[in-house]
């Protein structure tokens, strides 16, 4: 990705004056201007443009590995024969081995051409032969998906009759040969497959006379039907850095949680209830690609992503989202969401993909944006988010946070995102205060309840101490009200009842 992120970095300009992220529309284009959607992973060409570069290059390849083996059988012979009238009897086997040496040297570069010439294409006679033999590989690989997805294959395919079988039996031919080229580095398994679309796609054209319409739509299946049964070995591959890129991402990612939607001027207000819901719904679709196994399915979760931001832009502003809002916005929602295995994921898609998804339309246009956001986010730094160099290596280290600066060094015409950000840095900034008073007076009272406790025990300890408790006998006890008493003598007869006639 290195030279893609030199790509990219050039299709973004960036204002000295506040106005955010601003990529011209033409400049996503393919830069052999062809039309079509270029790819930062393609070094900005197309799907088509980069294949017929490729070829370009494999075939200048093979031609200097050929003049390279041809010079060295030269320089061999010459040195055999200038050495023959030395050797004597030991010619033969030096010749012997010098045969040897020179047939491994033109197996090695006819294996090299081997590979890259069209006739290492699928649907060769060759590898239709070796894909007779059945791949136990292949036939153990069930699961509830693949099964699901072979028999949603076959059913579609029952309604294109003949083509639908032929098209079955070209996508197994396929799978097997694939079978037997998993050593191949990935690019070789990629270009198999690319091929392997064109190909099925040109013959659907030009003999079934199918429509470009349904072309597409059979291509789809054909994409999810190979594609869920190769995902588990052609995603992230353990012969690519595929996932030390996506650690690199990841941490660079984490190390930039400091950077604010204002810093990127992204139009987007989220203490608006429905904003809120819709960058959500963003990040959620975001991180939900690395779940998906079908490569048009991760390129559905990044168009949904992109039309929530799309919503929550117009939500904000009121108005239609302009294509230079949706930039930033997408690169900050890839800063808040960090998806898991951003790398990998960008990396399959791009190499499995049905090419003519990311050549045209909505989803060619989504997936390069992100490739853009990406690279801008492996590239960023101070100038980026109009920062100084000093505050951007402290925010970076973690040293501090965004500060609200000093409001004399705001122009009055300051745009309300800035000044609503820095009021509610203000805001946040008392409340930190506020807490940090309320915790120590809790500290303070909680110290004050201690001492009070400690005190009272201390007091009530002191006067056991000098007023000890003394246990006095008994008193002795009072007498019967009705017993008798000698005291009571002198009292007045108790009156008697008295009965009245009435």
């Amino acid at each position: 990705m290195g030279t893609s992120h030199h790509t990219c970095r050039k299709k973004m300009s960036l204002k000295s004056e506040r106005r955010g992220i601003h990529v011209d529309q033409s400049e996503l284009l393919c830069k052999k201007g062809c039309g079509y959607y270029g790819n930062p992973a393609w070094q900005g060409f197309c799907s088509k443009c980069w294949r017929e570069e490729y070829h370009k290059a494999r075939q200048k390849q093979i031609q200097e590995d050929w003049e390279l083996a041809e010079r060295l059988q030269r320089e061999e012979e010459e040195a055999f024969a200038s050495s023959q009238s030395n050797q004597g009897a030991q010619s033969l086997t030096f010749s012997k081995f010098e045969e040897k040496k020179t047939n491994e040297k033109t197996r090695k570069v006819t294996t090299v051409k081997k590979f890259f010439s069209a006739s290492s294409r699928v649907g060769s006679k060759k590898e239709i032969q070796e894909a007779k033999a059945p791949s136990p590989s292949i036939n153990r690989q069930t699961s509830i998906e693949t099964d699901r997805v072979s028999k949603e294959f076959i059913e579609f395919l029952k309604t294109f009759h003949k083509t639908g079988q032929e098209i079955y039996k070209q996508t197994k031919l396929f799978l097997e040969a694939m079978h037997y080229k998993r050593d191949l580095s990935i690019e070789e398994q990629s270009e198999c497959t690319q091929d392997f679309y064109q190909n099925v796609a040109e013959k659907m054209q030009t003999r079934g006379k199918v429509p470009p319409e349904r072309v597409e739509k059979i291509m789809d299946q054909i994409e999810k039907y190979i594609m869920t049964r190769l995902y588990k070995y052609v995603f992230c591959p353990e012969t690519t850095d595929d996932e030390k890129k996506d650690l690199a991402i990841q941490k660079r990612i984490r190390a930039l949680h400091w950077v604010t939607p204002q810093m990127l001027c992204v139009p987007v207000n989220e203490e608006i209830p429905e904003v809120s819901d819709m960058v959500v719904k963003a990040i959620t679709d975001i991180i939900e690609m690395d779940s998906k196994r079908v490569p048009r399915d991760k390129l559905a979760c990044i168009t949904r992503c992109s039309k929530h931001i799309f919503n929550a832009i117009k939500i904000t502003k009121n108005e239609p989202a302009s294509a230079d809002d949706f930039l930033p916005t997408l690169i900050y929602i890839v800063l808040k969401g960090n998806p898991p295995r951003l790398q990998s994921n960008i990396q399959y898609v791009t190499r499995f993909c049905n090419p003519s998804r990311l050549m045209t339309g909505e989803d060619g246009y989504y997936f390069t944006n992100l490739c853009c956001a990406v690279a801008f986010i492996e590239k960023l730094d101070a100038q980026s988010l109009n920062l100084s160099q000093e505050d951007f290596d402290r925010y970076m280290s973690g040293q501090t946070s965004p500060r609200k600066q000093e409001s004399e060094s705001w122009s009055p015409d300051a745009c309300l995102g800035v000044k609503q950000m820095y009021k509610n840095l203000d805001l946040l900034s008392q409340l930190n205060e506020r807490q940090e008073r309320i915790m120590n007076e809790a500290k303070k009272l909680e110290k004050d309840l201690i001492d009070w406790t400690d005190g009272i025990a201390k007091e009530v300890q002191d006067i056991v101490e000098k007023y000890p408790l003394e246990i006095k006998p008994p008193n002795q006890p009072l007498a019967a009200i009705d017993s008798e008493n000698v005291e009571n003598d002198k009292l007045p007869p108790p009156l008697q009842p008295q009965v009245y006639a009435g």
